[in-house]
């Protein structure tokens, strides 16, 4: 299962989704049927923050190997990424496939001028990643009250009340902490989301301390469209240097929305290698956006893809 499994994110698979050059942008925008003005409106860069061995492992249910994991982690790291989310560091009992998450970042390659998160739901996870190393955390919420309560029995207030702890504790170590957002476009139990409801939560994430708030579209369910009115809505409340945009591609629309975010201002994604991701209240997903397809749009940029090219 290991060798298949790397055989997916082989070092020539990873440098070809991080470096290969293909069309234009105003061709994949077109395709898209996103219009673009021009690349003067886009960012002079791009960073990828890639959450693979983390968000994209973390549900699987067959246990991929530890050494695995670290050979993994390491390639990632050698393909020039500025930031890979290592691991979470959450109960064994919730989430089998992070129980190795001590072992995984004692045993990862620490490469200068990289990063490696960790996501950390509580105090307890937070002093756990504290003894491993860990030099960023990130810490979580909803912008669905239902996708909230069946996910982690608590409404969203409650959620991120539960982060007052790690926040305090983040703050005395110097510790940055990056947030997350689910369901900014749509929620596999309530549908729709309001965009004020997500400009509501990201911005109690952001005025707890988090220095970036990455919002996640969970299910893939968001439009060109949708992603402009929320986005709209979170930046009268958040500055824009402090988002990210996290888009799965379960319906083919992961690029469009990540070339209106670009358009709006956002200069960090979230990536995931091999498009691994794995949600587990869909029947049917097809993985986060490809380092691949987004490369392609960010090479295509005048090399704006925030990535070094290694040797």
């Amino acid at each position: 299962m290991a060798t298949t499994f790397m055989k997916l994110v082989n070092r020539r698979a990873l440098k070809s989704f991080m470096g290969h050059h293909c069309i234009v942008f105003n061709s994949v925008a077109k395709a898209s049927t996103v219009g673009v003005r021009s690349c003067q409106a886009l960012p002079e860069k791009v960073k990828i923050v890639e959450v693979g061995p983390r968000d994209g492992l973390q549900n699987e249910k067959t246990i991929v190997p530890t050494e695995t994991k670290i050979h993994l982690i390491d390639m990632l790291s050698e393909a020039g990424l500025s930031v890979v989310e290592a691991t979470s560091f959450v109960s064994p009992k919730w989430v089998p496939q992070m129980a190795d998450q001590m072992e995984v970042m004692k045993g990862i390659f620490r490469k200068s001028g990289v990063t490696y998160p960790v996501l950390t739901p509580n105090l307890k996870g937070f002093q756990a990643a504290m003894k491993a190393g860990a030099s960023e955390v990130a810490i979580f919420g909803a912008a669905s009250e239902l996708f909230s309560k069946k996910n982690i029995n608590c409404s969203v207030d409650e959620s991120l009340q539960r982060f007052d702890d790690v926040m305090k504790a983040a703050k005395e170590s110097n510790i940055p902490v990056r947030g997350y957002v689910s369901c900014v476009l749509g929620c596999p139990y309530e549908g729709k989301v309001a965009p004020e409801k997500v400009a509501y939560v990201a911005k109690r994430l952001y005025d707890m301390g988090c220095y970036e708030i990455s919002l996640g579209d969970t299910i893939g369910v968001g439009t060109p469209g949708t992603m402009s009115l929320m986005l709209e809505a979170v930046t009268k409340e958040v500055p824009v240097s402090a988002l990210a945009v996290h888009c799965h591609d379960t319906y083919g629309q992961a690029l469009a929305n990540i070339l209106v975010a670009l358009q709006m201002g956002i200069c960090v994604v979230d990536s995931s290698v091999a498009g691994l991701v794995d949600v587990p209240m869909l029947k049917v997903l097809q993985g986060m956006l490809l380092q691949k397809m987004l490369s392609t749009c960010s090479t295509a940029l005048a090399s704006r893809l925030e990535w070094t090219c290694p040797n």
